[in-house]
């Protein structure tokens, strides 16, 4: 099968950091400006998913969720997380403090790739 969801060595470093300090993650993509234009990522639980948003996959045992609009629009596109020594927008996301951002990069899957994707799962 073929992921939706990847991370960098850095990214997953820091989600290890997070974790050590908040306990359990989630990350949510929004669609909109400001925050939306960056993931979030949030103690597990402290940010409340939409009706029909999707979650994606998982990163370290750490779901990634996106706005059911957003995913509309990239649902043939595969998401790696990276992380920038950046002050990002909205700053509610928990690496904000460590003068860190995630950012997704994008890459559209391949015809191959399109007919074996992994499932993903919807807030209902």
């Amino acid at each position: 099968m073929t992921k939706r969801l990847d991370a960098t060595k850095e990214a997953i470093d820091l989600i290890h950091i997070l974790k050590e300090k908040h306990g359990d993650l989630m990350f949510y993509q929004a669609g909109g400006c400001c925050e939306g234009t960056q993931p979030q990522c949030f103690e597990k639980g402290g940010f409340y998913q939409r009706m029909g948003d999707v979650c994606i996959g998982t990163i370290e045992e750490t779901e990634f969720w996106v706005d059911k609009d957003l995913f509309e629009y990239w649902k043939h596109a595969h998401f790696t997380l990276k992380v920038i020594d950046a002050f990002g927008v909205g700053g509610f996301s928990l690496e904000t403090p460590l003068k860190k951002t995630f950012q997704i990069e994008y890459r559209i899957f391949s015809e191959d790739e399109e007919e074996d994707l992994e499932p993903v799962k919807y807030i209902e």
